[in-house]
């Protein structure tokens, strides 16, 4: 008698399922440092007296209520930034993230001061008056223990999540989170902003 052969399918192996691998979330490593400027707040003169309602009128990015307030504000879409403009000449420009793009703020607003017959002779020097810095310290916080051991504390969590840091000596004040977010203003230079970064990791590592 002949003996069957025995189909493929008949010899196929039963293959044990692998388990699937379980997937964490990766988190952010802990110590990990991350600041960055998001806004430069500068003065500057120039040099020449501007007709507010002149330049309202003929302006469309542009906002006048002298009975409210003695400034006009020009809203600058590229880069996004803004600018109070007094009849003096003064000004105070705002939003940018960098020393480039508050010269470039400047230019467009002498090219805008064109548009009305104002010509601009001599470049502004703008001044630094704050700047804001914001992100991550790498650490969780417990705001309840710093707002007893630390000084020169504000810290009212049913009203708003942060605490308020002040470090006199560095002439910054910081906005704490639990998750270590940070907001730092009053300094006038990055290298200020990284001192003072530095100051405030120090007085929380003997804290915490």
């Amino acid at each position: 008698m002949a003996k069957v052969k025995k189909s493929k399918l008949a010899k196929k192996a039963v293959i044990k399922a692998k388990p699937t691998p379980k997937v964490t979330k990766s988190e952010p490593p802990k110590g990990k440092r991350e600041i960055e400027v998001v806004n430069i707040v500068v003065s500057a003169s120039l040099g020449h007296d501007i007709p507010l309602e002149k330049m309202a009128a003929t302006l469309s990015n542009t906002e006048y209520n002298p009975e409210q307030f003695p400034g006009l504000v020009l809203r600058i879409k590229d880069p996004k930034t803004s600018a109070l403009i007094f009849s003096s000449g003064k000004i105070v420009c705002t939003g940018a993230r960098s020393m480039e793009k508050v010269y470039e703020s400047i230019r467009k607003i002498i090219k805008s001061l064109e548009k009305i017959n104002i010509k601009i002779k001599e470049e502004p020097k703008p001044t630094i008056q704050n700047i804001v810095a914001a992100g991550s310290i790498g650490m969780d916080l417990n705001l309840n223990v710093l707002a007893m051991k630390l000084d020169n504390t504000e810290y009212e969590p049913e009203q708003f999540p942060g605490l308020v840091y002040k470090l006199p000596e560095q002439k910054a004040t910081f906005l704490l989170f639990s998750n270590g977010k940070i907001v730092c203003t009053g300094t006038k230079s990055e290298d200020e902003v990284n001192k003072a970064v530095d100051k405030l990791i120090e007085n929380l590592k003997k804290v915490r």
